[in-house]
């Protein structure tokens, strides 16, 4: 059974409105983990009307430990001797929406010109050959940059952090030349907090939350999937409206009171683990033990600064820091009951 992407209206409405003017910001697309922010562009780069043209990126399944091993995800590399012209024109006649979604880069490259640009090992090249190509694109097309788990690169540098290079181009694309769209997804938040500190983005950048469903559209998206008004409470008790969970639940329907408690002992175990790493850092451990009963109390807390527990508890995708409202929450509703199940324990 195939389970159909579903109901994220608002956001593609709001996406699609952006694209509508010309580029002028870079939107960081943002959400707790697993909440569908990839599904979502999957679904809309395969609606787009046909004058736009979309390079994907994904870094999930990439390892990237220096700076030539990002700028080489970017090209795909032509074994032919092109110029830009006769390259972008090819680009455009074989463009097919649906068969972008890879981790391989979708910027087109010959050889040759790819062996130069690294030869010289010059970020500044590869820049200025990107530009080239959007330009040249730009000419029959209305190009969108979607760049997914950007946080990977955090901590490569080039000279300085790599991150500091590629938004102030990005900023060039989007703030200045007004060439192209740009869109950064990441579930990490604290990742956000950094990059718009170190990149100088104020004004230059804006946020679009993706969220995990309210209560009424996981009725709905359960409904359509036969489920009773007692199997929708429980699994909505036990997930809240992450979808990666929903989509199990409907996988496990046919023992879903099981299913549900396996997964929360589950989760319950590898909380355990990840409270035992700090066991001997009283002072962090104790932090994390206070966050933890805050959250029991209230689910979501206001933050005025992120302290070593809090990001010790994002960075172990326990908490997920929502940083535009400034409040913390867990990753999902598994979480606070994990969470308070290690309370009762402890």
């Amino acid at each position: 059974m195939e389970i159909e992407f579903h109901d994220r209206k608002r956001e593609i409405e709001e996406i699609k409105r952006i694209l509508s003017y010309r580029p002028d910001s870079i939107y960081f697309v943002y959400g707790p983990i697993n909440s569908g922010k990839t599904e979502l562009f999957r679904h809309l780069i395969k609606t787009l009307p046909k004058e736009y043209m979309v390079f994907y990126i994904s870094l999930r399944h990439i390892y990237v430990s220096k700076a030539d091993d990002f700028l080489r995800i970017l090209f795909e590399v032509k074994n032919k001797r092109m110029n830009i012209k006769s390259l972008v024109k090819e680009l455009i006649e074989t463009y097919v929406p649906k068969e972008i979604i890879t981790p391989i880069g979708r910027f087109p490259i010959p050889k040759n010109v790819f062996r130069e640009i690294f030869k010289e090992k010059a970020i500044e090249n590869v820049f200025v050959y990107l530009e080239s190509l959007l330009m040249e694109v730009s000419k029959k097309k209305k190009p969108v940059l979607v760049l997914d788990e950007l946080q990977k690169i955090d901590d490569v540098k080039i000279n300085g952090p790599l991150i500091y290079e590629l938004f102030n181009f990005f900023v060039g694309l989007t703030k200045e030349s007004h060439l192209a769209h740009v869109f950064a997804i990441t579930s990490d938040s604290l990742f956000l907090e950094k990059v718009y500190k170190e990149a100088m983005l104020h004004g230059r950048c804006d946020y679009l939350l993706v969220d995990d469903f309210d209560y009424d559209i996981t009725v709905e998206f359960l409904r359509k999937y036969g489920f009773s008004k007692d199997e929708i409470e429980l699994t909505w008790n036990y997930f809240g409206g992450k979808p990666v969970y929903l989509v199990k639940a409907i996988k496990n329907k046919h023992r879903l009171k099981e299913f549900c408690e396996e997964q929360l002992k589950l989760r319950f175990s590898q909380l355990l683990d990840t409270i035992y790493e700090v066991e001997k850092n009283k002072e962090l451990f104790d932090g994390v033990i206070e966050l933890f009963k805050a959250i029991n109390e209230n689910e979501v807390i206001k933050y005025t600064k992120i302290d070593d527990p809090l990001k010790f508890c994002v960075k172990r995708n326990v908490l997920f820091v929502e940083p535009v409202n400034r409040i913390v929450k867990p990753q999902s509703r598994l979480d606070l009951l994990a969470v308070r199940k290690l309370l009762q324990e402890l």
